[in-house]
C-alpha cells in the first residue's frame, strides 16, 4: 500500500470513528433516561421489525435467483432468510464466499445482508436498514471500497420508504466522501421497500436482467 492510500485509509477509519462516537452523543442528548419495564413484559415491535427486514432480505434473494445469481446471505441470518424463502430457491444460497480476497475484506463482505453472486463474482450487494442506524450499513459499505477500491459492485442500501431522506442525508455526509474512487453516493443507490414489492411482482422476472434495478433504485443528491 502507498503512503498516499494508507493516509487516505487512516483519515477515512478516524473520519469514522468520529462520526460514530458523534452519532451516540446526538442520540444521548434526544432521548429521555429508559423507564426500567417489568420483567417479562416485551415491547409489541420487538418480534415484529426484526421479522421485516428478514422478509425483504427473502424477497432479495428470490429477486437474485429469479435472475440467475448465486446468493449470499451472512450466516447468522441464513436460517431465518431461508425459512422465510420458497424451498425451490435453497439450493442456490451458497455455504462459501467463492472469492479470493484477503481476510479484511472477506470479513466485511461476509457481513453484508444479501449478495447476487455470478460466476464467483459479485454483482451487487444490499443492506437492508429497517431499524438499525442507517451509517452501519453505509459504513460496510465504504469499509468495501477502501479496502478494494478497484471492484466493480453495485452496491444498495434497501430500507422503509419513509427512510429516504435519512438515507440521503446519511451517504452525503462528509465520511463518505473521502474514498479513493470518490463519493459513496456515486458507487451506492437507495432502493425503497415499495419498489422491492413492485419488483417481486414483475412478470417473467427470470428473463429479465439485473440492470431492470436502476428504473427502481433512486441516487442521492448532488
Amino acid at each position: 500500500m502507498s503512503g498516499g492510500n494508507r493516509e487516505d485509509r487512516e483519515k477515512f477509519i478516524e473520519l469514522a470513528k468520529f462520526y460514530s462516537r458523534s452519532l451516540r452523543r446526538t442520540a444521548n442528548r434526544k432521548n429521555p433516561p429508559l423507564v426500567r419495564k417489568p420483567q417479562n413484559q416485551t415491547p409489541a415491535l420487538t418480534a415484529i421489525e426484526p421479522r421485516r427486514s428478514i422478509l425483504i432480505q427473502a424477497m432479495l434473494t428470490e429477486i437474485g435467483i429469479e435472475m440467475g445469481f448465486s446468493i449470499w446471505v451472512p450466516k447468522a441470518d441464513k436460517k431465518r432468510v431461508l425459512d422465510a424463502t420458497q424451498a425451490k430457491y435453497h439450493a442456490a444460497f451458497l455455504d462459501e464466499l467463492p472469492l479470493n480476497y484477503d481476510d479484511a475484506t472477506l470479513d466485511t463482505i461476509a457481513q453484508i445482508d444479501v449478495l447476487w453472486l455470478k460466476n464467483k463474482s459479485i454483482v451487487r450487494a444490499f443492506e437492508v436498514e429497517h431499524t438499525t442506524a442507517v451509517y452501519s450499513g453505509l459504513l460496510r459499505m465504504a469499509d468495501l471500497l477502501a479496502l478494494q477500491p478497484n471492484m466493480d459492485i453495485r452496491l444498495h442500501i434497501v430500507a422503509p420508504d419513509n427512510r429516504r431522506k435519512k438515507v440521503f442525508r446519511e451517504m452525503l455526509r462528509p465520511v463518505f466522501c473521502l474514498l479513493d474512487r470518490g463519493p459513496l453516493a456515486r458507487s451506492c443507490t437507495f432502493i425503497a421497500y415499495s419498489n422491492i414489492n413492485a419488483i417481486t411482482r414483475l412478470e417473467h422476472l427470470s428473463h429479465l436482467k439485473d440492470g431492470i434495478l436502476e428504473k427502481y433504485e433512486e441516487q442521492a443528491g448532488p
